[in-house]
């Protein structure tokens, strides 16, 4: 049984990784990349008009004594780039990473996916399978993306830790009140079911300081569109092929 689980999800991953990157070169890293320009100039612009300012009101001893406030006031803005950031070369070496990334997370979504179906018992099969990816990304990705929707780089954010824990919640929250909806066999299950769907979009996702992008806003809409068809492929893909591969080696077994 564990072998099964391993191989076919591993081989579900696999085809997963395949799909999605190809999907991503042609919708999602495109929008990225040009929204990185944007990004870039709207960094550039900000210091080519202070670089002036800086050289005709500095003090004497300034350049002299060798010390330069313009990092640490950077960093007091709470926005910083590391010049000497390891980041992957565009072409290639980025995608040989999004690859692998893609392959990481497709296993890992098959693995859960065969757990959770050997948990609830039942016929393990391509049907069964892409009923439960379609779950997970519908618990995983759609709801939360309705608060925290996928963003661009430049995209202002709420503190980052604030985020997580409100995306790990409404994730716990959907798939939890997704398996009263379908498992429970009374009202009070299903209520509270809804309840749990709901809950944190009452409570609503932390807020950024300030909705102002660099770049076009249908640039955005773009990606959050492109963002969540690539995660619905990612988690039904998986779930297939991974419940198909299940069954026939089980089969065989």
């Amino acid at each position: 049984m564990f072998r099964s689980i391993v191989l076919s999800a591993f081989g579900a991953g696999l085809v997963a990784c395949v799909a999605v990157t190809a999907l991503q070169r042609a919708t999602t890293e495109p929008l990225i990349l040009h929204a990185e320009t944007f990004e870039g100039a709207a960094e550039a612009a900000p210091a080519a008009e202070a670089a002036p300012a800086a050289f005709a009101t500095a003090p004497a001893g300034a350049a002299a004594g060798g010390h330069d406030h313009g990092a640490h006031d950077h960093a007091a803005s709470g926005h910083v780039h590391d010049a000497d950031a390891w980041e992957p070369a565009d072409g290639f070496e980025r995608t040989a990473y999004t690859a692998l990334a893609n392959l990481l997370i497709g296993v890992a979504v098959s693995l859960v996916l065969l757990g959770l179906m050997v948990l609830k018992g039942g016929r393990i099969d391509a049907r069964s399978g892409l009923l439960w990816g379609a779950a997970g990304f519908v618990a995983v990705s759609l709801l939360p993306a309705l608060g925290l929707p996928p963003e661009l780089p430049g995209t202002a954010a709420a503190e980052i830790t604030a985020r997580q824990a409100w995306w790990l919640g409404t994730a716990a929250a959907s798939a939890a009140g997704l398996a009263a909806l379908a498992f429970g066999r009374s009202w009070p299950w299903r209520v509270a079911g809804l309840v749990l769907l709901v809950a944190p979009h009452a409570i609503g996702a932390p807020q950024p300081p300030t909705h102002g992008v660099p770049y076009p806003g249908a640039l955005a809409g773009e990606f959050v569109i492109a963002s969540i068809v690539v995660s619905a492929v990612l988690w039904s893909l998986s779930g297939l092929v991974a419940g198909w591969l299940h069954r026939r080696l089980a089969a065989s077994a």
